[in-house]
């Protein structure tokens, strides 16, 4: 199914191209400056608090700022082409201009999780050689333990509250750092996100052109290592060019725009920008077109997005069958009388068809599913919205191919399983410094997904299982080798293997099984994972067996796990 022969094309909007033709844009500042001349005075960016928004800023302003962002990296800070920035914050009016500054300064982002560990920080900071880190200041105390161990010269600390009027911002930090104690001291020499833009406010004025430095950018240039675990439980930097990133945008906007009012959308951004679902398709697209982000620092408790769900006028909503399950027990979302959305769409992880069903009746809107992967920009087929199917991640976006295989690489008859291969300008160019790991993915430009997947007749993919061991938490990836790797330093664990169960509410579960040397309770297996892992990694279940069962050779039976896992699981839920 390649090339001219994609059946599949006959579904897309009248509008939309078969294929992608030449990417109109060079690089991503030219695609962040045209949007911003387009849209100059309306607002681009909202910040949603649980008290409702607090203040925004026009796509004019956004583009200013980050002008001298990107001339306070290069001129001030001493950054040099292609240098790695790790950008390390929640949703906030800091988070676009940072991003668009380090991409205007021709330097390469790299979106780090802000609930990471200082383990998993120092990772993914020495794995990206990252020389620069700009970061939120609630979690100044997990930075001072990091940077030692680092290459970072360059610490940029932002605010929740920065970009926002001066009374605002002015009570918004008083009450994190006095009342609610949130922002703790910070020990390290850094530079504040307000004073990077003064002093790259005075270069300009003084002569900087920030313009300059994106000439030299070409598609091929790098602009993202998007971590992910990849195959295995080692997290991986997916190398994103400027090239995939312009492509992945045009692609899902091809598809998305007969249904796009241009300059009057706007879209709730609940889910978190460093995640590559939202960097594209919230932050970037939607930028594009000239829609407003209200972006919310967090949606847990869910309480955190009652106010702008009822108080702005929102058009457009993405999440994960997570966040939409969730919202739907929240009184307060089902008494609202209606709904100013005009669809949603869902990606991340597998929508539950019960749980669309459920929030097209509640919304009286639809909802569209789409997949991809880190590795793909991320977005690979998504449903044509004037023609959904419900149980199916839909057809191929423009320009890309797709193949189902074999275990031998062989294409599969029409109607059998197989694995789900994709080819298209956004498939990454690997995983950053890792020859190895990229081998076993690419092959001939085809990026093998690990998903196993059907084919209708009409050509809309169905995915039916994981070729991976892979947990999906809410959309995060979970590697069963990095859980097992924390419970096994756990003095009183002999063995571990670690599975998913499915779960309504979170896609998937982590389930931990665990052989013991000596006595230790469920509670303290997961305190002591809680010290090294993200929470969504921490097994929310903890099952003890005297031996776990294995093959001859010792490899663990994981399939008999899941088994026992999903019935353990089950008895726990119903009893």
């Amino acid at each position: 199914m390649t090339g001219s022969a994609r059946p599949w094309t006959k579904f897309y909007p009248p509008e939309t191209p078969h294929d992608l033709g030449p990417l109109e844009y060079p690089h991503l500042p030219a695609m962040i400056r045209r949007a911003s001349a387009t849209f100059s005075k309306q607002p681009a960016f909202t910040l949603g608090l649980p008290n409702g928004s607090q203040g925004s800023i026009t796509f004019e302003e956004a583009d200013r700022l980050s002008d001298q962002f990107a001339v306070y990296l290069r001129e001030v800070a001493g950054f040099k082409p292609g240098d790695r920035v790790a950008i390390q914050m929640p949703n906030c009016l800091a988070y676009p201009i940072a991003v668009f500054g380090t991409l205007k300064a021709g330097l390469v982002m790299a979106n780090t999780n802000p609930l990471y560990t200082t383990t998993e920080m120092v990772h993914q900071f020495t794995d990206s050689g990252a020389t620069g880190l700009i970061v939120i200041d609630l979690f100044a105390t997990k930075v001072a333990e990091v940077l030692p161990k680092t290459s970072i010269r360059t610490v940029v600390v932002v605010s929740i509250s920065d970009l926002l009027p001066p009374l605002k911002r002015l009570i918004i930090k008083a009450v994190q750092k006095y009342v609610k104690k949130m922002i703790p001291p910070i020990t390290f020499p850094h530079t504040t996100m307000t004073q990077a833009l003064t002093a790259g406010a005075d270069r300009i004025a003084a002569g900087a052109d920030p313009t300059v430095y994106a000439r030299s950018l070409t598609h091929g240039s790098v602009a993202a290592l998007q971590y992910t675990g990849g195959t295995t439980g080692v997290a991986k930097g997916a190398t994103l060019t400027h090239g995939n990133l312009v492509a992945n945008t045009m692609q899902g906007l091809e598809m998305w725009k007969p249904f796009l009012r241009f300059g009057q959308e706007v879209m709730l951004t609940a889910l978190p920008l460093y995640h590559i679902f939202a960097f594209t398709a919230n932050l970037i697209i939607f930028y594009l077109v000239g829609g407003r982000n209200v972006l919310v620092p967090s949606p847990r408790p869910l309480s955190n997005l009652k106010a702008v769900m009822l108080g702005e006028p929102i058009t457009w909503f993405t999440g994960v069958n997570t966040l939409f399950a969730g919202l739907m027990h929240e009184p307060w979302f089902q008494e609202k009388p209606n709904w100013s959305l005009r669809g949603s769409v869902a990606g991340g992880m597998a929508l539950v068809p019960v749980i669309g069903e459920r929030w097209e009746a509640m919304t009286r809107t639809p909802i569209y599913q789409g997949y991809g992967l880190t590795e793909t920009s991320p977005v690979a087929t998504l449903n044509p919205f004037q023609r959904p199917k419900r149980e199916s991640i839909g057809v191929p976006v423009p320009g890309t191919d797709v193949r189902l295989v074999d275990d031998q690489g062989r294409d599969v008859p029409p109607g059998e399983a197989g694995e789900l291969l994709v080819k298209g300008p956004q498939v990454m160019q690997g995983y950053w410094q890792r020859p190895d790991e990229t081998a076993k993915v690419l092959r001939d430009g085809w990026l093998a997904t690990g998903d196993i997947a059907l084919v209708d007749e009409d050509h809309y993919i169905q995915i039916v299982d994981r070729k991976k061991d892979m947990i999906l938490v809410s959309g995060f990836n979970v590697y069963p080798n990095e859980v097992e790797a924390v419970i096994a330093t756990h003095p009183a664990v002999a063995d571990t293997a670690v599975v998913g169960v499915p779960d309504d509410e979170f896609g998937e579960i982590v389930v931990a099984f665990v052989a013991t040397k000596e006595d230790v309770t469920e509670d303290a297996i997961r305190q002591h994972c809680k010290r090294s892992l993200t929470g969504y990694k921490v097994p929310r279940m903890v099952v003890f067996k005297q031996d776990l069962p294995k093959t001859n050779v010792g490899k663990v039976l994981r399939k008999d796990l899941r088994d026992e896992a999903e019935q353990a699981y089950l008895q726990r839920k119903t009893g």
